[in-house]
């Protein structure tokens, strides 16, 4: 069997079960690399010695993170399981890369206005969506008109990680906003679709089931590009998202402008939402699912940036030395 048919045959099964294009991507790649690591032999004659000299390599001589290593082995499993339909069998002697213990970082309340304020425009409206109701950075790119519903004030996440659904929190502030994007929008479909456009990307067999929604305004992503660009799946030419790396752009400028020393993405947006809910006193639970935590300890992770100064712990230093007796070298 020739290696383009197998990833081929690979592609076509990722699809069929509607995962996303970028597991698409990121299995392919991994798949392509094991093969070229040994010298492209045909993994259905490799098992799990070779599987497992592989992903040891990734942790020893490559250094991936355990993420990493985590999804070359899911991509592994796949293939071997949904293609090849021959389990390559028990992994005995893997040396794993070594998860770090990383607290989040967050912004302050004030760092967090001091940032938005720096922002503008439609960028600054997809930051107030990512701290004000808890997104993921692609959660939030990949909004349509329908998932905002302004009667219950709350915005509807589909399929977000771990394929899961969630509804979260709309901020009463960004109701006018919305409308006013919205407006837009409708204001661009409409002349796409006088342009001979104005067909969407629908997720999983939507675009059989309901042939018509593609061209629906309810359908339309929130936030579209400023260009019509090719479907790289299709070859149809439509109007897509805009591009995860500008708003990331924009979040971390915005956060050099502030003078925030700290290591800011738009994840951290995500982190302040979840930690200053704590710190209004919501309860752990609720915390938990707005923004769509599968297991509680990864919200509980929020609770220890709110021990502020090392554990809630008062310096000594702080008790023997009141201020005005801090030497001159300290002024």
């Amino acid at each position: 069997m020739a290696k383009t048919k197998l990833l081929d045959r690979l592609k076509e099964k990722i699809r069929a079960k509607h995962y996303s294009i970028r597991t698409e991507k990121a299995y392919t790649y991994w798949v392509k690399y094991y093969v070229k690591f040994h010298n492209y032999k045909h993994p259905s004659q490799m098992a799990a010695p070779e599987v497992q000299e592989f992903l040891n390599h990734l942790a020893v001589n490559e250094h991936v993170a355990a993420s990493t290593q985590n999804q070359a082995l899911n991509a592994i499993n796949f293939l071997y399981k949904e293609i090849l339909e021959q389990p390559f069998g028990q992994l005995d002697n893997i040396t794993w890369a070594k998860k770090p213990k990383r607290l989040p970082v967050v912004l302050s309340k004030e760092e967090a206005r001091s940032l938005l304020n720096k922002m503008d425009g439609v960028y600054r409206l997809m930051a107030e969506i990512l701290y004000g109701a808890g997104l993921r950075l692609m959660e939030c790119l990949r909004l349509r008109i329908k998932d905002v519903d302004f009667q219950l004030k709350q915005i509807h996440v589909w399929d977000g990680k771990g394929a899961k659904d969630r509804l979260t929190v709309l901020p009463r502030l960004l109701i006018e906003p919305l409308k006013n994007q919205i407006a837009k929008v409708e204001s661009l479909h409409c002349q796409d679709l006088r342009d001979g456009y104005g067909s969407v990307y629908l997720p999983f067999a939507l675009s059989k089931k309901f042939p018509y929604a593609a061209k629906e305004t309810a359908w339309q992503y929130l936030f579209p590009a400023s260009q019509i660009s090719v479907d790289p799946e299709t070859g149809e030419k439509r109007r897509h998202h805009i591009s995860e790396d500008l708003l990331q752009k924009r979040v971390r400028l915005a956060a050099f402008k502030a003078g925030i020393r700290k290591h800011v993405t738009c994840h951290t947006l995500r982190h302040s939402f979840a930690t200053h809910l704590l710190e209004n006193g919501y309860d752990i639970r609720t915390v938990q699912e707005l923004p769509g935590h599968k297991d509680v300890r990864t919200t509980m992770i929020y609770t220890h940036v709110l021990n502020k100064g090392g554990m809630g712990v008062h310096s000594p230093l702080d008790q023997i030395l009141p201020k005005n007796e801090l030497s001159a070298d300290h002024l």
